[in-house]
């Protein structure tokens, strides 16, 4: 049966890939599918999918930032959407019950506000696999819309917990020691080396001394692989362990939303109640751009972030499924939201495929906020006069800086991701300004580039050039490119990107050495 479910999900996913649409649509499709052809969820279909969840949870942590969650547009934009979305949601539902829909009709007032309160949740797993299959993660309003979501999540935890009246007992203490081992731990990441190990090493921090140990001290396992994944953030090496743990995490969640459409029968009843709660969708999405626009942001920013969380999330199926055990939600409503989720993440995924085609639509309808009043992390970037910007400021970088503006003074500058290191180049006195040249999202906020003549893309990453020049090539840019790679290969991809000149670093160091050693010593 498990070979099976495979195999369709397989077709399934790859016809919807060839059809230019995200590939979980296909799994969705392919659950409800196979349920309906009698297959049901097995045992081991049921695991993977929650060791996907908990590996997708340790991954957003390793690339999480704590203190973005004290922003208040995250944590009290988070707290005010689920509090209007339940407010709002409760008088539409009790406007199906006075209406007269059978549903609806033996839910008192409280039970109503349950299901609401689910649906008031967007789901993770849909919004980060939507942001990584178009790159956008470390976009403003990608982690714009995880931090929210990272808040969605403490509150789904208070929330099994009341309800599930298990109270973490005493030995719930001993999770203040993980910050004690947390060194112990980095010095094990420092001597894995970059193979095999590594991606066990990782399934052992998620599984083991975060989900197991969280949940052995009665507290919520996925909670702990979060935790744990938060803890390792600060490790140099945390990036290459979440790319690492990249292709086992996709697999393990092919099983999650197969399961969604599995776990549940459809019935005509469950699939009408499912789309009058699809019809409160764009309420909660209307919810979250006015939310995100009142704290500033610009209108792409609220727009992109509104169609990551446009969606109801997973847990309103736990939700439902506590509810259903203490037996004050009928079945239709369970399995009205199962389809609900379901047809979320359908309706959602194309939306995120073609939001920049959204906002071209909508983006002169819409102005952003007066440019002062901008807020910080959304600003626009003035590139000013600089006639040669250099993106990438490490070695290569510094040194094609110090070289050029010799001969350009005042007119170069450099476009650095890491910020200790722009601020250490101003100190030297490099003009040197903070972005990440292969996030559209930079690009989108870039005023002035009409002066540039010259770019050089200096980052080592070839990866980092060529994602980098696939945005210039949009921005419209008509000035000289030039580049470096590590391989032959690497360069032939650039040029055909449009790169005018591309150099191979160790042969560029090679003439170089040689030309030293040859005014130096012949």
């Amino acid at each position: 049966m498990d070979l099976a479910i495979i195999a369709v999900a397989f077709f399934s996913g790859f016809i919807m890939l060839r059809c230019h649409m995200p590939p979980l649509v296909g799994f969705l499709i392919a659950g409800f599918g196979l349920h309906a052809a009698g297959f049901t969820s097995t045992p081991l279909i049921q695991t993977l999918a929650d060791l996907g969840v908990t590996l997708l949870l340790f991954t957003i942590g390793l690339k999480l930032d704590v203190k973005s969650l004290l922003n208040k547009e995250i944590w009290f934009g988070a707290t005010l959407h689920n509090v209007m979305t339940t407010a709002l949601f409760s008088l539409c539902l009790l406007g199906f019950k006075a209406v007269g829909l059978s549903a609806f009709a033996g839910l008192a007032l409280n039970d109503i506000v349950l299901v609401a309160f689910a649906l008031s949740f967007s789901s993770t797993v849909f919004a980060i696999k939507a942001l990584q299959e178009k790159g956008e993660m470390n976009a403003t309003y990608g982690t714009l819309a995880i931090g929210v979501l990272i808040m969605q999540d403490i509150f789904a935890v208070i929330f099994l917990t009341i309800a599930s009246g298990k109270v973490p007992g005493i030995e719930a203490l001993l999770l203040f020691a993980l910050p004690l081992v947390r060194p112990l731990f980095f010095k094990i990441l420092d001597r894995v080396g970059h193979g095999e190990v590594l991606v066990l090493y990782g399934v052992f921090l998620a599984l083991v001394a975060g989900a197991g140990f969280f949940d052995a001290v009665g507290v919520k396992a996925d909670l702990g692989a979060l935790i744990l994944g938060m803890m390792m953030a600060a490790h140099p090496r945390a990036s290459e362990m979440a790319k690492s743990l990249f292709n086992l995490k996709e697999l393990f969640l092919v099983c999650f939303f197969l399961n969604i459409g599995l776990s549940e029968q459809p019935t005509l009843q469950g699939l009408m109640i499912a789309l009058l709660l699809l019809l409160l969708l764009p309420l909660k999405g209307l919810l979250y751009y006015v939310i995100f626009n009142g704290f500033k942001f610009r209108v792409r920013t609220s727009l992109f972030a509104t169609l990551t969380l446009f969606n109801y999330s997973e847990f309103g199926l736990i939700v439902g499924g506590i509810a259903y055990q203490m037996g004050i939600m009928p079945g239709s409503i369970l399995v009205a939201i199962a389809i609900a989720v379901s047809l979320s993440f359908m309706l959602a995924a194309p939306l995120n495929t073609f939001s920049h085609k959204i906002y071209g639509a909508v983006s002169k309808r819409f102005p952003d906020p007066l440019p002062e009043k901008i807020h910080h992390n959304d600003q626009l970037i003035n590139l000013g006069d600089a006639s040669v910007v250099i993106i990438g400021m490490g070695r290569i970088g510094s040194g094609a800086y110090d070289e050029l503006s010799q001969e350009y003074p005042e007119k170069v500058l450099g476009i650095e991701a890491r910020e200790d290191s722009v601020a250490n180049h101003r100190e030297c006195g490099r003009n040197v300004i903070h972005g990440d040249a292969t996030d559209p999202d930079f690009w989108s906020r870039v005023t002035s580039s009409r002066h540039i003549e010259l770019i050089l893309l200096a980052m080592p990453n070839s990866q980092a050039n060529t994602l980098a020049m696939e945005q210039i090539n949009q921005l419209g840019f008509n000035g000289k490119v030039a580049a470096i790679a590590k391989y032959v290969d690497e360069l032939e991809q650039l040029k055909a990107l449009g790169v005018n000149e591309a150099y191979n670093i160790y042969n560029e160091a090679g003439a170089g050495f040689a030309r030293h050693v040859k005014d130096q010593l012949l």
